[in-house]
């Protein structure tokens, strides 16, 4: 019978805090191998202590004491020690990376589980690790089907072009790949799929839909007005195709990221532009079509992807480190002191000292732009931009003594006006310096919020631009009334049916709301110009909602320069007067909320709850129109105007 001991929940944790010395939660060193997963990889034993070594004189004398056989026993553990020094001089050590699902723009997640997840950051600095480790001679990628975003995929690109520079050799490994994962795999020194594998490159389209026909069969009536005449946001709901000046602007952005895509191919494989532009034509191809073709190097399996690297490197000792890099967590809660080491970990929020000496916050913006606080998962994944957190974020980065630097990462469509405001105003107030680095996207309000910012940075194929406004309202009276429900409305004051949800705008309310938004368009456009050294008319020339790729925004002076967010660290290094290669902490922010917050929610005694609709695996796309019809209805019920770009815009 097993005996169980109960505790008062204040005693338990009161216990568990005085064992959290005994906790294992620790950074894996990044130049240490992480413990193998795979079978065949070969495991490498670095847990033998040395012996601290003794003065010359008193070996000596120890050596006089010993008898023969013990002299030859020493002598045989020399040789052993020097023959396993040998051996590890010997071997040939890959770091592994399996590369899947997303990688999260965040600043971590909360809790004692929160390491476990990766997100870009981390997995940038894991390969730059070993880019760093004398130890390592090589890399191995392997793709399993990830989903990056064009911003994401640079930032990839750039970590393997650092690797590739120490003169160490960088392998993808492709099975089944889209375009996605190729033009990250193409920036290493080879590509190896299998033969039964195959390669999509259908080269770049947008092809949003568009609900006006929906939205009529249901009784909605979609109310909006834009200022700029290329602010496409509203479009879906308004009409059943791009307008003139949207499509237009739609084709040139198009246009420069097919460029792209075709340039970044004939850049890193050995094929002239013609042919890769035929290739992309071609759309699909098979492994033997992708290896004659010159988008591949080999055809082979993973399982013989050792022996071809023993034969590269002469030896047969090559070793896979798997994890490289990543984090130990002891999970192992088992025994008696089991629930003593999970409360304690709980206890202690799993988190580490920040450290000492000069650090860099990186201040995380990613999603759509509301008033309030950000929405996260318990794994620190952002679903919404929350101008109070923002703002509280900046706030604590610009107390902290220790931060010399702010450096503002984007990656949003934009969102409401006033939050965007609220925190553009606050960068104005902060005398720190402040970097802006844009991910995937950094429209409109994305776009405002980076314009406040000292020095403003942007991948090559970020979507930014948008400067425009929109606002309106979903009418749904004919809905209702198609439901048999009624209204029996009492009214008084000309406007007060401005935010009413049954009908669209009079002229009157019309008239009222076009003011507002041609104010803002004239504020942000102010703004803009003041944060990009250009006069105001040449803002609205470039704006009227027009999105631009970095590299075109670039040549607009809509940025200041491209680079990744490693480039926007080193930038925000030298204007707080550092070395650009000085040592220093870096800070994530916002700091991620208290672990049984994110789980559970807050403590209040009435709450509201939300039911999904889960369609992902059946209609993905109709799920992402209903998620893309919820956010635009909850930011205008809330505020009759935003800063937003066609947020449901998908480049494939």
């Amino acid at each position: 019978m097993k005996h169980c001991l109960f505790l008062p929940a204040c005693l338990a944790a009161a216990l568990a805090l005085s064992f959290t010395g005994t906790l294992v939660i620790a950074d894996e060193p990044a130049t240490a191998e992480a413990k193998p997963v795979a079978s065949e990889v070969k495991s490498e034993d670095n847990d033998e202590a040395e012996a601290e070594e003794k003065p010359a004189e008193e070996a000596e004398e120890d050596e006089k004491e010993l008898s023969p056989a013990q002299k030859r026993a020493r002598e045989r553990a020399k040789k052993r020690q020097e023959e396993k020094t040998e051996a590890e001089s010997k071997k040939v050590r890959y770091a592994w990376f399996v590369l899947d699902d997303e990688l999260p723009e965040s600043p971590g997640g909360s809790g004692p589980f929160g390491d476990l997840s990766i997100d870009l950051r981390k997995q940038i600095a894991r390969i730059d690790a070993a880019a760093k480790d004398d130890k390592i001679q090589g890399l191995v990628l392997l793709f399993d089907s990830p989903s990056y975003g064009a911003g994401q995929r640079h930032e990839l690109r750039e970590a393997i072009a650092r690797f590739r520079a120490k003169g160490k050799h960088a392998v993808a490994v492709l099975e089944a790949a889209e375009a996605a994962s190729y033009l990250v795999a193409c920036a290493c020194d080879e590509v190896v799929m299998p033969e039964s594998g195959y390669l999509v490159l259908p080269g770049v389209r947008a092809q949003p839909m568009f609900y006006k026909g929906l939205l009529a069969k249901v009784g909605v009536k979609a109310d909006f007005i834009h200022v700029g005449d290329a602010k496409g946001a509203a479009e879906p709901y308004t009409r059943r195709e791009w307008s003139k000046a949207v499509k237009e602007n739609m084709t040139s952005l198009i246009d420069d990221m097919y460029e792209q895509m075709i340039d970044t191919i004939a850049m890193d494989r050995p094929m002239k532009r013609g042919a890769v532009i035929e290739a992309v034509d071609r759309g699909l191809l098979t492994a033997s079509q992708a290896l004659e073709a010159g988008l591949v190097d080999r055809l082979a399996y993973e399982s013989s992807l050792r022996d071809e690297l023993e034969k590269r490197h002469d030896s047969d000792n090559v070793v896979f480190v798997e994890n490289y890099g990543k984090k130990k967590v002891d999970t192992d809660f088992s025994g008696p002191g089991g629930m003593f080491k999970l409360l304690g970990m709980i206890a202690s929020g799993g988190k580490e000292s920040s450290g000492r000496g000069d650090k860099i916050a990186i201040v995380y913006a990613v999603g759509p732009i509301m008033t309030g606080e950000s929405e996260t998962s318990p794994f620190g994944a952002s679903s919404s931009v929350g101008s109070t957190t923002i703002v509280k974020a900046l706030r604590d980065a610009e107390e902290d003594d220790q931060v010399k630097a702010i450096v503002l990462r984007v990656d949003s469509p934009g969102g409401s006006a006033v939050a965007s405001d609220l925190i553009w105003n606050e960068i104005q107030t902060i005398e720190k310096p402040v970097v802006a680095s844009m991910g995937n996207v950094a429209a409109s309000g994305g776009y405002y919020i980076s314009m406040g910012c000292d020095h403003v940075f942007a991948e090559p194929t970020t979507v930014t631009g948008s400067i425009g406004v929109v606002g309106g309202k979903m009418a749904i009276g004919g809905l209702l009334e198609k439901l048999g429900v009624t209204t029996d409305l009492i009214a008084r004051g000309k406007n007060s049916g401005l935010f009413s949800t049954t009908e669209k705008f009079t002229e009157a309310e019309r008239e009222v709301l076009q003011s507002l938004m041609d104010d803002t368009y004239e504020q942000f456009t102010a703004k803009a110009a003041t944060g990009c050294e250009l006069t105001q008319d040449r803002i609205k020339e470039l704006g009227g909602g027009r999105v631009y790729t970095g590299r075109q925004a670039e040549r607009l002076e809509l940025i200041d320069e491209l680079g990744d967010l490693r480039a926007a660290v080193t930038k925000a290094k030298t204007l707080a007067g550092l070395e650009a290669d000085a040592d220093v902490t870096i800070d994530a922010y916002p700091e991620a909320e208290d672990f049984f917050e994110s789980l559970f929610g807050d403590n209040d005694e009435q709450r509201e709850v939300r039911v999904r609709l889960d369609l992902g695996g059946v209609l993905p796309e109709l799920e992402q129109a209903i998620q893309r019809a919820g956010w635009v209805r909850q930011l205008f019920a809330k505020e009759p105007m935003g800063l937003v770009m066609p947020y449901d815009l998908v480049i494939e």
